[in-house]
């Protein structure tokens, strides 16, 4: 059965869209979503079978870095270990299209850590999309770039996504060209930070 696609807005997305997304995720199922950056794999935080999926969509090994989608920073809190320092490079540069990696709390689950350093990714979109739909969920989405292998650049369109994922993915939110440019990766686990990869977010500030 092909997946569900469902045309909604970047700017005002729709809440029965929304909502109909959610339920898909709560009941296992991966999307692909747009973000600020580029458009984006999601599942279920506590799905192993979604996680694998993706994992499999993306051929990525077990070193790979997943990211958890947070709404603000107090989620962000709950599953990273966030010093007074942090906090306050968090407020300024939250919501916006960068990746944050810190050391995992208790609460995550090792599956969604980088096996040899123990650190998730975190970040807080400035999308009205995953925005509506991580308020839809009440808690974080498990998700990473829709980079495919072979690809060099990140899908950005919609349709196209569609009619080359739809028997990998159940379902597809359409909110348009959203760039394909990823986020930028800044490593705050040490006494500095460090700018791992350079995206749509400004680096400057980190360097």
């Amino acid at each position: 059965m092909p997946s569900t696609y469902l045309e909604i807005h970047p700017k005002n997305p729709q809440p029965r869209l929304i909502q109909q997304a959610a339920g898909i995720v709560r009941d296992g199922g991966v999307i692909v979503y747009p973000t600020d950056s580029c458009y984006a794999l999601g599942c279920h935080i506590g799905d192993k079978d979604a996680l694998e999926r993706i994992s499999r969509i993306r051929a990525t090994d077990k070193h790979h870095h997943f990211t958890l989608v947070c709404r603000d920073l107090s989620e962000i809190a709950t599953y990273a270990k966030v010093s007074n320092q942090h906090y306050r490079l968090l407020k300024v540069h939250t919501p916006g299209a960068y990746t944050f990696i810190l050391l995992a709390t208790r609460e995550t689950p090792k599956r969604l850590q980088n096996e040899r350093r123990r650190t998730i990714g975190i970040r807080v979109p400035d999308h009205p999309v995953p925005l509506a739909l991580l308020a839809e969920l009440k808690e974080p989405l498990l998700s990473t770039t829709l980079l495919l292998p072979g690809d060099e650049l990140p899908m950005t369109d919609g349709r196209e996504i569609q009619d080359r994922l739809k028997h990998q993915v159940d379902a597809v939110l359409d909110g348009g060209n959203c760039g394909f440019e990823p986020t930028t990766v800044v490593d705050l686990e040490g006494p500095a930070p460090v700018v791992l990869r350079r995206g749509r977010g400004d680096p400057g500030p980190f360097e």
